[in-house]
């Protein structure tokens, strides 16, 4: 028989090793080390509960005046990282401390190493400790980048290391896009009238982000159109984006797929998605539903993200200009736009001039 025990936190590190805290609202959670189910593990737990067992605190040393560490402290306590979306923060955060934590190759701490020492082939040493993972190889980069402009800025240095580093190309192309296949054997696994199938619909037709699908309701309906204020970069106050910390607004028609499906899904009354408790899904919740609903349809290799650029993809193939896709999904620059139309148009001038080289091999050849 299983026993559940409340106030209990499981996760994993970034090893993917398990972990358990004991957590009671409003304090510090504790970690419980003892394998659980194990007679140690109920002392431990026992302990936490009455109060017997503290929560372990790692203090670090404070960091060497002139240090990568220092700096990148410095940084974070600057008006350039502190404008930042909370999430941005978070993110970057985690990229520089783990950067400060990693060691060269004759065993030193970086973090503890002279900030005004590091050059452009330090950076790439860091930068390809994660080459199995373009994605954050480049992020340690970019992190870098953004630290020694501050630097510069202030003059703390003369030159950024990091600026003439290149990234990596990505291997592959992301997120997978949905097929009409794939699209299809979701619809015979989710039929109209269900939330699993309003949700492929409100992605599939709007092209929205997952951060903005949970918040899509009837009240921005006016005429037939959705407006609404799109998500990403509304809560950014970054000294070095424009128009930062204002929302883009969008207005999206309504296809007649789309309002087939939300005139058939139950709905909550201010978004269209709605969890079992009847209240909107957080992005992080509906992507993980949504996940389930992708498995139960056989499409494990699916996602949200997916859908929004398999729709980039039609539209382009249909004979969307840049433009044209650049106000559908929301990007701000060309140069997204331009890759999808760009694939587009060269699937469509080979398929048109392969039959003028098989006539040409005819020709050379006297037949």
């Amino acid at each position: 028989m299983k026993i559940r025990l409340p106030q209990l936190l499981h996760d994993r590190d970034r090893h993917g090793n398990p972990r358990v805290y004991f957590r009671r609202p409003g304090q510090p959670m504790i970690r419980l080390h003892s394998t659980p189910g194990s007679d140690a593990f109920l002392e431990e737990y026992r302990r936490a509960r009455q109060g017997d067992a503290a929560p372990k605190v790692q203090r670090r040393k404070p960091a060497t005046v002139g240090s990568i560490r220092a700096l990148v402290e410095g940084y974070y306590e600057s008006a350039n990282f502190r404008m930042l979306a909370a999430s941005t923060q978070r993110a970057r955060r985690g990229i520089l401390d783990d950067i400060c934590l990693s060691k060269t190759k004759s065993s030193v701490e970086r973090g503890a190493q002279p900030f005004d020492r590091l050059e452009a082939r330090h950076v790439r040493q860091i930068r390809d400790e994660k080459l199995e993972l373009p994605e954050s190889a480049n992020g340690r980069v970019k992190a870098l980048r953004q630290v020694y402009d501050w630097a510069v800025e202030n003059e703390l240095v003369t030159a950024n290391p990091a600026r003439p580093v290149k990234l990596l190309k990505a291997d592959g192309e992301g997120f997978h896009a949905w097929t009409v296949d794939e699209v299809a054997a979701y619809e015979a696994t989710h039929p109209v009238g269900t939330k699993a199938r309003l949700a492929l619909a409100l992605l599939l037709y709007t092209g929205v982000r997952r951060s903005d699908v949970v918040k899509l309701g009837r009240q921005m309906e006016r005429d037939g159109v959705l407006h609404f204020a799109e998500t990403k970069g509304a809560n950014s106050r970054a000294l070095s984006r424009k128009g930062s910390g204002q929302a883009k607004m969008r207005a999206l028609p309504i296809l007649p797929a789309l309002r087939e499906a939300i005139d058939a899904a139950p709905s909550g009354n201010l978004t269209y998605l709605v969890t079992q408790w009847q209240r909107p899904f957080t992005s992080n919740g509906f992507g993980n539903r949504f996940r389930k609903w992708c498995d139960a349809a056989g499409l494990k290799h699916c996602s949200a993200h997916g859908l929004r650029k398999a729709g980039a993809s039609i539209a382009a193939e249909n004979g969307a200009t840049p433009h044209q896709l650049g106000a559908i999904f929301g990007w701000t620059t060309l140069r997204q736009a331009e890759g999808y139309t760009r694939r587009a148009n060269q699937e469509r001038m080979a398929s048109e001039a392969m039959p003028l080289l098989i006539r040409r091999h005819r020709e050379q050849n006297g037949r």
